[in-house]
């Protein structure tokens, strides 16, 4: 069947995470600079998860250039994607209210891991549903930063409860990998389609 329904789920569901988690900032309680940076580390956190959401809807964007049809599988690998997104704001809100605590860093991380995670499977389902001859396989490649990732988050996760500023940092590089978008897939994408993206 084809993925337009799937793709207009996922832009909603991503618009409402990114609604949710800036409506989880406070203004600060004064009107003084010094109590806006009080509010500092709520911000910091909704950017770097701004940031990843983003990523994600750029790169299911490039994805599904490529996948113009899926099956049951990939609609299920998409929700269950989708699922661990959702979390973001909670674990932003979390992350943020308890500045590089031990625990609301790590599960940050676990969340990140998770969404890591559900992309793969996404991704193996579109392989799978595509067959041998899948174009999004053949752009994806040996998915160097896919492989990467997700042991950045297990790394990060481990030090949260030994130095979480450290792990902040991790969680920060790990996503300034993926600001590149990946330029096989960019080029897949505009060979395929040169005229719609």
């Amino acid at each position: 069947m084809n993925s337009d329904r799937l793709k207009a789920l996922t832009d909603g569901v991503i618009a409402v995470i990114i609604t949710i988690m800036v409506l989880e900032m406070k203004p600060p309680e004064g009107s003084t600079p010094g109590e806006l940076l009080k509010v500092a580390p709520v911000f910091m956190s909704y950017v770097l998860s701004f940031v990843y959401v983003a990523i994600y809807w750029n790169n299911h964007h490039h994805f599904f250039a490529l996948t113009p049809e899926v099956n049951g599988a990939v609609m299920w690998a998409n929700l269950h994607l989708l699922f661990w997104l959702s979390l973001i704001p909670f674990a932003t809100a979390w992350a943020g209210e308890h500045a590089l605590q031990p625990w609301p860093t790590a599960v940050y991380g676990m969340v990140l891991l998770a969404c890591a995670l559900a992309w793969y499977a996404m991704q193996i389902a579109i392989f799978r549903a595509q067959g041998p001859a899948s174009d999004l396989k053949r752009a994806v490649g040996r998915d160097f930063k896919g492989k990467l990732s997700p042991l950045g988050y297990t790394a990060a996760i481990a030090v949260s409860f030994v130095k979480p500023s450290t792990a902040a940092l991790i969680y920060a590089a790990v996503a300034g990998l993926w600001l590149i978008p990946d330029r096989r897939v960019h080029r897949a994408v505009h060979g395929r389609r040169p005229t719609s993206d």
